[in-house]
C-alpha cells in the first residue's frame, strides 16, 4: 500500500492538484470578501497565510519530487504547515461553536519580519472580529468546511511523508 503512495507522491498531477486546492481555496476566500461582502477575521487571515504557505510548499514539492530528501523534506514541511492550518481552523470552529473560549482583535498578530498585514492587504489585513463564519454549501460553514480539509490534508501529508521515508 506504502508503494501506491510513494507512487502518487512523485507524481507531478498530485503536486499540481495540491496547487489548485490551494490557489482555489485562496480565490474563494477573496470571492467572499470582496464579492459577498464578508470580511476575514485575524484568525481566517491566519489560515489564508498557512493556505499561502502550503502553495509554496507544493510549487517546491513539484520541483523536489523526484529526490529523496527533497520529497521528505516537501511532505514534512507540508504537513508541518497542515497541522498549523488545522489549529486555526480547530480555534475558528471552537469559537464559531462556543467550545474554544476566545474573541480575537483586529491586530494581525503577524511579527515585525513577516508583516503579511503590511505587504499584501488585500490578502492578510482582517477586517472583522471572530466569531462567525459564512455558509458555504449545503449549510456548511466555512469553518466546518476549513477543519475538514485541513484534518484531510494532514492526515495524507502524514501518510504521503511516511511514504516518502520508507523505502521500497
Amino acid at each position: 500500500m506504502l508503494s501506491l503512495f510513494r507512487c502518487i507522491n512523485r507524481s507531478a498531477f498530485f503536486w499540481l492538484a495540491m496547487m489548485v486546492l490551494f490557489v482555489s481555496m485562496e480565490s474563494i476566500a477573496l470571492y467572499f470578501q470582496y464579492q459577498l461582502d464578508y470580511g476575514p477575521c485575524v484568525l481566517c487571515v491566519h489560515i489564508r497565510a498557512w493556505v499561502l504557505a502550503l502553495l509554496m510548499t507544493s510549487i517546491l514539492g513539484f520541483f523536489l519530487r523526484t529526490s529523496h530528501i527533497g520529497l521528505v523534506i516537501s511532505n514534512f514541511t507540508a504537513l508541518a504547515f497542515s497541522v498549523g492550518m488545522l489549529e486555526r481552523a480547530y480555534t475558528t470552529l471552537g469559537i464559531e461553536r462556543g467550545f474554544v473560549d476566545g474573541s480575537c482583535t483586529l491586530n494581525s498578530g503577524f511579527p515585525s519580519w513577516l508583516a503579511l498585514d503590511k505587504w499584501m492587504p488585500t490578502l492578510f489585513e482582517p477586517w472583522e472580529a471572530c466569531g462567525y463564519t459564512p455558509e458555504l454549501l449545503f449549510g456548511i460553514t466555512m469553518a466546518e468546511g476549513l477543519i475538514t480539509i485541513s484534518a484531510g490534508l494532514s492526515l495524507a501529508m502524514l501518510v504521503m511523508l511516511i511514504s516518502s521515508i520508507k523505502k521500497a
